[in-house]
């Protein structure tokens, strides 16, 4: 059995609207999990994504602190039959972002098969040591990327398939 699970984060919401962009919505649409890391900034966005499906997230450093709170700077979460940890990546030591990311889950045991992270708005599909570390962009704040984004995630027994999606 095949699970879909969408990877966004920076929504930045309600600076770019109190509603998901259309397209956001579209891509939702069929997830069975959504897993934000952080940077949503008002708890109704987590509302919004859990009428679509069940929705894990962690927060970010522009989160207020009941949201710190609530939901913690870092996490591991089981989908099917692979654990993924979440962080935002704005904490903890390293020179980038996903140097802050790795350093965070590389040790955690038993271990991880992915390490999702957000903060630099700059998509990443990579592996390190058997690891996948993923980016999802933003679908609201590209920043200086050249299109909006976030990640699919098939996740089927053992085995992680991501994909990169973008639109202007």
């Amino acid at each position: 059995m095949t699970i879909r699970v969408v990877l966004i984060g920076d929504t930045h919401l309600p600076r770019f609207g109190r509603a998901l962009p259309p397209r956001l919505v579209d891509e939702l649409r069929g997830a069975d999990r959504i897993l934000h890391i952080g940077d949503i900034t008002e708890a109704f966005v987590l509302d919004l994504l859990d009428e679509v499906a069940p929705t894990t997230a962690v927060a970010g450093n522009n989160d207020p602190p009941e949201l710190q709170q609530r939901l913690g700077l870092h996490r591991v979460v089981e989908i099917g039959e692979l654990r993924i940890a979440m962080t935002h990546g704005h904490v903890g030591p390293g020179r980038t972002t996903p140097e802050r990311a790795w350093r965070a889950f590389a040790k955690t045991e038993p271990a991880v098969a992915a390490i999702a992270f957000g903060h630099s708005h700059q998509p990443l599909i990579d592996r390190r040591d058997g690891v996948w570390l993923l980016n999802p962009g933003s679908p609201t704040d590209k920043r200086r990327e050249p299109a909006f984004s976030l990640l699919l995630l098939e996740v089927e027994g053992t085995r992680l398939r991501p994909e990169l999606v973008t639109w202007r």
